[in-house]
């Protein structure tokens, strides 16, 4: 093995985005486990757009990466040394690390990962770490879809709403999906199998809305709030809900954000608004993997992987995020 570490470390807060001065980039020696630890080298890394809320000091669900530690991550990898019982060198394991080549795993936030069902780690990893269990989650605890009703989705083609979508259909709903260009709009339609597709970018957002949502909207899963949620909110159904996963709109801003100029549709339909974290469901990973890994054979679910390759580029990649460039889960390949 190489006696070198790369780190990617935190050296200032991000004002708006993600500037090329807020970390850097480092050749470090590699770390020694514990009694206890082990030493994971990282096969991929997968960049979500909370990177850019764990970069700032704003309050959130979780203490922010200090300033001048190596930035936080979801990391995949394999065990190289260990000196825990529980892990051997060759071990395949993910779970929270940081944008560090080499990094010490400590049980608890680093775990094995469970049997692959044929397939591929990158796809395993893409699809249970986070993305598959916060859209199973998301939509079937907190918007609770029933056979028949229409379930809207924003950022549609990202990694999460495209899951959201087709976890709808097999629950027997309509789904309408919100993205920024044709060619993802022509995606989740014609291979995701979404009922209908609006480009936020192009049309007008109340007006689409009531033409691809004639019996109105039952559930409307959020992932960007700001004007997206506004308009959705006035279209919302008697006791529609609402889960909020994300706010990727926000999360560069530089000024105060104004409140939803609907709000009092909350009042006047009764809606249901609920925040989460996937973390929040920890314990219950297993349910969320079994379905969605049954979905996935039997070919009711598909899921793609814009995928990146070198350490080197992490920040250049998960600047696509922000700009809306990716479509579906997106990854670095280490």
């Amino acid at each position: 093995m190489s006696d070198v570490n790369k780190v990617w470390r935190l050296r200032k807060r991000p004002v708006g985005p993600i500037g090329d001065d807020v970390l850097s980039y480092e050749e470090e020696a590699i770390p020694t486990p514990a009694d206890g630890q082990f030493l994971m080298k990282m096969d991929y890394l997968s960049l979500d757009p909370t990177n850019r809320i764990w970069m700032s000091d704003m309050d959130q669900y979780m203490p922010p990466v200090a300033l001048n530690d190596p930035m936080r991550g979801v990391v995949c990898g394999t065990v190289v040394s260990s000196k825990n019982p529980d892990f051997a060198p060759g071990d395949l394991v993910s779970g929270l690390g940081s944008w560090s080549k080499y990094q010490i795993g400590v049980p608890g936030y680093m775990n094995k990962m469970g049997p692959l069902g044929g397939l591929p780690v990158a796809d395993a990893f893409g699809m249970f770490a986070v993305v598959g269990p916060t859209a199973y989650f998301g939509l079937m605890d907190l918007g609770a879809p029933k056979a028949g009703e229409t379930v809207v989705v924003s950022a549609a083609a990202g990694a999460v709403g495209s899951v959201v979508g087709q976890i709808a259909k097999i629950q027997g709903c309509r789904a309408v999906g919100l993205a920024g260009s044709a060619e993802k709009c022509r995606w989740i339609v014609e291979e995701l199998g979404f009922d209908a597709a609006i480009n936020y970018k192009t049309e007008n957002l109340a007006e689409a809305l009531k033409r691809t949502c004639p019996q109105g909207i039952d559930v409307y899963f959020d992932n960007v709030g700001g004007d997206i949620l506004d308009a959705c909110l006035k279209q919302m159904n008697l006791f529609g809900r609402i889960p909020t996963c994300g706010l990727i709109s926000q999360y560069n801003a530089t000024d105060e954000v104004p409140g939803p100029k609907n709000y009092p549709m909350i009042l006047m339909q009764r809606l249901k608004i609920q925040g989460f974290i996937v973390l929040d469901y920890a314990n219950r990973y297993p349910e969320a993997i079994t379905a969605l890994g049954g979905w996935m054979r039997e070919g009711k679910l598909k899921f793609k992987l814009d995928m990146d390759e070198g350490l080197e580029n992490a920040v250049k990649t998960v600047r696509k995020l922000y700009t809306g460039e990716n479509t579906g889960k997106l990854m670095l390949k280490v």
